[in-house]
C-alpha cells in the first residue's frame, strides 16, 4: 500500500452502501460493501431509511480505513442515488410511508407513485422544463414532494428539510446544509442559469410552502461539486466513521455522475496526445443505466435531461440519458425463465449463469452455421421498456415488446432471449445517441463503461457493434467510488480542480472495438427496434378507439 495521501469515496447505490480507500492515482486500495434495507409495500412504491443508510456507511468506512493512519486520509466524497430524504424538527426522520413508520423516510429514486403529479406539473409547460428534455420525470423530486403534500399531509406539514440523498450525507457528516449543484439542477428543477430556485415554478407545482424563508427547506446554499463543506467532519460524525474530526468533506454527486466523473478522465493505452472529454459517453450500467456526456456548448435535446450547467465538471454542460431498468431487466429475463431453477442448482450464483450463457451463444451460432453470434436473433426482436422509457421518449407508461417467440424450451431458449434483450438495451443506447445528434451534439468518439454490466463482455461488445463506437473499459472498474474519492481529492486541494482530479485518477482502460462485419445486420435490426415503438403506439390508439391515424 502507498504511503498516502489517501481519499475515501462513499457510494450509496440502490441496494447497498460501499466505501473505498483510494490513492491519489485512482487505485482502489480497499473497499467494503453493506446491504441497505428497502421496503416495497405495493407496486411502484419503494422506501428506505436514512438512519439505516448512515449506519451502513459507518460500517464500510471503518473497514476500509482500518489499516491506515487517519491523518493521511485527506478528504472524503459522497455520492448516492437521487432519492428524496424527508426530515422533521432536529433532523428527525419523517415517514414517507402510508404505514406511518418514521424509519421509512426516503422515497427511492425508482419509486413511481407520483405519476399523476408528474403529468400535472408537465401540463404547465414551464420554461424550466427545457432543461429536462421537455418534461419532468416521475423519478425526480418535485412530483414526489407534491405527492407527499396530497397524500401524507402530516409529514409535509412537519418538514424541516428535504434533501437529495447525496446532500443528506454531506449534511450528516458536517452539520452544514450545503446543496450540490449536481443534485438540485438535475433532480429538483433548480434554475442553474440564474443561480436560484424558481418561485414561479414551485407555485405552479402547488408547492408554494417550499418558497418560504429563502427556500430554507430546499437549501439556500448551492455549491458546485468538489467544494469544501463547512469545517469538515464533525466530532460526532468522525467518531462514527472512524476518521479524524475536521477531515475535508466535499460537496456531493449523484451516483451515476460520480461514475462519469471517474471515467471522463480514463484513456485507452493506445491513446496518444490529448483526448477531448466532449467525445466521450459514460455509461454507468447497473440496476439501471445512465448515459452521461458533457459539452462546452449547451445542447437542448428533447427527451434527454439537461443541459445541466456545471453539474459534474465546472465549465461544461451535462446531458443525461438513461434506461430505468438494465441489469434489473436482464435479471428478470433470467429469473422468470423456466430453466432458471435448474441452472441455479447447477451453477450457483447468477453471475456464473450469465457466464454460462455467454459461452453457450457462440456454440449455438456455430451449430447453426452463423458467422456472428448476433445473428441468432434474426427473427427475435425486443423493445425493452418493461418499466417505462426514460430516454429519449420520456414516457413512463411504455411497456416491453417481444416478437419472434417459438416453441423452443430449455437453456437454448433462454440464451437467445437473453441475447435479444442485451441487444435491445444497446439499441436503446443508440436511440439516445442519435437523438442527441438530431439536436446538434458533436459526434461521440468513445463509449466508457462501469458498473455491474460493464463486467459482462456480451453487453459491452453489443454496444460497441450496435453503436459502431469503440468501448473503453477502465482497468479500475469501481469508477463510481473513484469519482467519489476524486471529490474529496479536489476539495482537499490535492488537485487544483475537479477536472484535474478526474484526469489524474481516471487511469487507463481496455479498448473493445466494434466488429465491422455486423454493421449491416444491426442497422436492419435497429429499424425493427424503432418500428416496435411505432407498433406499440398504434396498438394503444386502436384500444382507445382512435385508429384512424
Amino acid at each position: 500500500m502507498s504511503s498516502g495521501p489517501f481519499f475515501v469515496g462513499v457510494d450509496v447505490g440502490t441496494g447497498s452502501a460501499r466505501a473505498a480507500l483510494v490513492a491519489s492515482d485512482g487505485r482502489v486500495l480497499e473497499q467494503a460493501v453493506q446491504t441497505i434495507q428497502t421496503w416495497n409495500p405495493e407496486p411502484g412504491y419503494y422506501n428506505q431509511s436514512s438512519d439505516n443508510i448512515w449506519q451502513s456507511i459507518c460500517q464500510v468506512v471503518k473497514k476500509v480505513i482500518g489499516g491506515v493512519d487517519k491523518s493521511k486520509v485527506k478528504g472524503i466524497g459522497f455520492d448516492a442515488t437521487c432519492s428524496l430524504v424527508v426530515l422533521g424538527p432536529q433532523g428527525s426522520p419523517l415517514t414517507v410511508s402510508k404505514s406511518g413508520d418514521a424509519e421509512q423516510n426516503i422515497i427511492l429514486w425508482m419509486d413511481h407513485r407520483a405519476e399523476q403529479e408528474t403529468q400535472e406539473i408537465n401540463a404547465f409547460k414551464n420554461p424550466l422544463l427545457k432543461y429536462v428534455g421537455g418534461q419532468v420525470s416521475l423519478e425526480m423530486e418535485v412530483p414526489k414532494l407534491l405527492w407527499l403534500k396530497r397524500n401524507l399531509s402530516k409529514t409535509f406539514g412537519k418538514i424541516w428539510r428535504v434533501f437529495d440523498l447525496p446532500d443528506f450525507l454531506t449534511w450528516r457528516a458536517t452539520g452544514v446544509d450545503t446543496r450540490s449543484l449536481c443534485s438540485v439542477v438535475c433532480k429538483w428543477n433548480y434554475d442553474a442559469a440564474n443561480g436560484s430556485w424558481n418561485k414561479e415554478f414551485l407555485k405552479e407545482a402547488d408547492l408554494e410552502e417550499l418558497t418560504q424563508n429563502n427556500f430554507e427547506k430546499l437549501g439556500s446554499d448551492v455549491q458546485p461539486p468538489g467544494r469544501v463543506v463547512g469545517k469538515g467532519l464533525t466530532a460526532k460524525a468522525a467518531g462514527e466513521l472512524g476518521l479524524a474530526a475536521g477531515t475535508v468533506v466535499s460537496t456531493s454527486l449523484i451516483d451515476a455522475h460520480a461514475g462519469a466523473l471517474g471515467m471522463f478522465g480514463c484513456r485507452s493505452k493506445e491513446s496518444k496526445g490529448a483526448d477531448d472529454v466532449q467525445g466521450k459517453m459514460a455509461l454507468i450500467a447497473g440496476t439501471s443505466t445512465c448515459h452521461m456526456s458533457i459539452t462546452r456548448k449547451a445542447c437542448f435535446a428533447q427527451g434527454v435531461w439537461g443541459p445541466y450547467q456545471d453539474a459534474i465538471i465546472p465549465g461544461y454542460f451535462l446531458n443525461e440519458g438513461g434506461q430505468s431498468i438494465a441489469g434489473h431487466l436482464l435479471d428478470h429475463v433470467l429469473k422468470s425463465h423456466e430453466s432458471y431453477a435448474e441452472l441455479k442448482a447447477k451453477l450457483g450464483e447468477d453471475r456464473f449463469i450469465y457466464q454460462h450463457l455467454n459461452k453457450l451463444l457462440p456454440e449455438l451460432a456455430a451449430a447453426r452455421g452463423l458467422s456472428q453470434v448476433g445473428c441468432l436473433t434474426q427473427d427475435v426482436h425486443v423493445w425493452p421498456d418493461l418499466h417505462g422509457n426514460r430516454s429519449p421518449i420520456a414516457d413512463p407508461t411504455l411497456r416491453g415488446v417481444i416478437t419472434g417467440l417459438d416453441m423452443t424450451r430449455g437453456t437454448e431458449s433462454l440464451a437467445i432471449k437473453y441475447l435479444a434483450f442485451v441487444q435491445a438495451l444497446a439499441y436503446g443506447t443508440r436511440h439516445i445517441i442519435e437523438n442527441l445528434y438530431q439536436y446538434g451534439r458533436a459526434p461521440f468518439q468513445t463509449l466508457l463503461f462501469c458498473g455491474g454490466l460493464a463486467k459482462n463482455p456480451l453487453y459491452v461488445q453489443c454496444h460497441a457493434d450496435i453503436c459502431n463506437l469503440p468501448a473503453l473499459i477502465p482497468d479500475e472498474q469501481e469508477m463510481v467510488l473513484v469519482g467519489a474519492a476524486a471529490l474529496g481529492a479536489a476539495a482537499s486541494g490535492h488537485f487544483d480542480s475537479l477536472e484535474s482530479a478526474s484526469k489524474a485518477m481516471g487511469g487507463t482502460g481496455q479498448l473493445v472495438k466494434p466488429n465491422p462485419d455486423t454493421i449491416e445486420f444491426h442497422n436492419r435490426k435497429y429499424k425493427v427496434f424503432l418500428q416496435l415503438l411505432e407498433n406499440q403506439r398504434q396498438y394503444r390508439r386502436i384500444m382507445q378507439g382512435d385508429d384512424t391515424k
